[in-house]
């Protein structure tokens, strides 16, 4: 099925549709589940909106999720062995959580799930993804763990997890020519995580051309921009505002916010229904859609490195604009002068004479 997706070089030729496609999401690497959790409040679009083929252009999807499966045991599995023995054409693997380093000891294993029917032995979220990479059409991260390691992959962590291109290699691709997907977040925003999948999917339709992502391979429409770009408190960072509590409404850099620093549309984008967003109701950004965290971000609520040197410069500059704009501000909440009653007109007005 390489030839359903429009390869690298080549975005000008026309992809045959797919006319059906499974999407196989891998819970068992090191994780909380909190992007599955996440995306079933996505709206644009929906899960149900992509399963049950409200959206036009898409090929027929089939969700294999463990947390959304009606299937258990054997029943579920089965497409995954499918899809290893490359009888399953074509589908999307999902990894979500922390992918373990099951080479550093001598006996048991980190993370799997499922059997082997035939050694009836457990089979390791690496062994998995062994099996199933080389045969995707394309690989998708949800959530940071599994993009970068995420929480698991801190220092000192036992297990020495990674994310899915330490794994499989920052240049991996698949069959299909496109490269590891990741949409960051800790959990993942439902709808990026869910317009990146319609985007593949159109993608797999041969309605859109080779998915634009960063050096971080995130896609680049969603990730372009910083929280400070988007945040609704922005304007007192210009202004040389600051708190330095939790519940006021000025710019919240000296309580610990990366916001100027990190790529993330939440503050615009909001997290459900376009309510919400971390320092839009309150909360620091600490940078969890970042490839560095969260050890480059901590300690959290500490002033980040440069915060002091940045705050102090937009001090001085925001209290001369504060001051310019009151002297505006006072200005326009006036009406024009000749605004009266009487018998003279003063707006200026001259009268044509012919």
């Amino acid at each position: 099925m390489a030839s359903s997706v429009i390869p690298y070089g080549r975005s000008t030729q026309k992809a045959p549709a797919v006319k059906e496609v499974h999407i196989l999401w891998i819970t068992a690497g090191l994780s909380c589940d909190g992007d599955t959790i996440s995306i079933t409040a996505a709206t644009q679009p929906s899960i149900e909106d992509v399963v049950l083929g409200a959206i036009p252009g898409l090929p027929k999807v089939h969700l294999h999720n463990p947390d959304l499966a009606f299937e258990v045991g054997g029943d579920f599995l089965k497409h995954f062995h499918l899809a290893a023995e490359g009888k399953l054409e074509p589908f999307v693997l999902v990894v979500e959580g922390s992918i373990p380093n099951e080479k550093i000891k001598k006996e048991g294993y980190w993370a799997g799930f499922g059997y082997d029917p035939m050694t009836n032995q457990p089979i390791t979220t690496c062994e998995w993804i062994d099996r199933l990479a080389p045969n995707a059409t394309a690989v998708v991260c949800a959530g940071t763990c599994s993009a970068y390691g995420g929480i698991h992959a801190m220092q000192g962590n036992p297990t020495g997890c990674m994310g899915l291109a330490d794994y499989l290699g920052w240049n991996w691709k698949s069959k299909a020519g496109l490269p590891i997907v990741n949409v960051p977040g800790c959990p993942v925003q439902p709808d990026n995580f869910m317009e990146t999948l319609l985007y593949l999917l159109y993608q797999l339709a041969g309605l859109a051309p080779m998915i634009p992502l960063d050096d971080a391979l995130r896609p680049k429409w969603l990730f372009g921009a910083t929280v400070h770009e988007g945040c609704d408190r922005a304007g007192y960072y210009e202004q040389g505002q600051f708190t330095d509590h939790y519940g006021t409404p000025e710019c919240l850099v000296k309580i610990g916010c990366w916001g100027p620093v990190v790529n993330c549309n939440v503050p615009k984008r909001g997290w459900i229904a376009g309510i919400g967003g971390c320092p839009n109701v309150g909360g620091i950004c600490i940078g969890c859609t970042m490839p560095g965290f969260p050890d480059k971000f901590m300690p959290f609520m500490d002033e980040p490195p440069g915060a002091r040197i940045s705050s102090t410069v937009s001090n001085i500059y925001g209290g001369m604009i504060r001051s310019l704009r009151r002297i505006t501000n006072h200005t326009v909440n006036k009406e024009p002068k000749w605004r009266h009653t009487g018998r003279k007109l003063t707006t200026g007005y001259q009268p044509r004479t012919y």
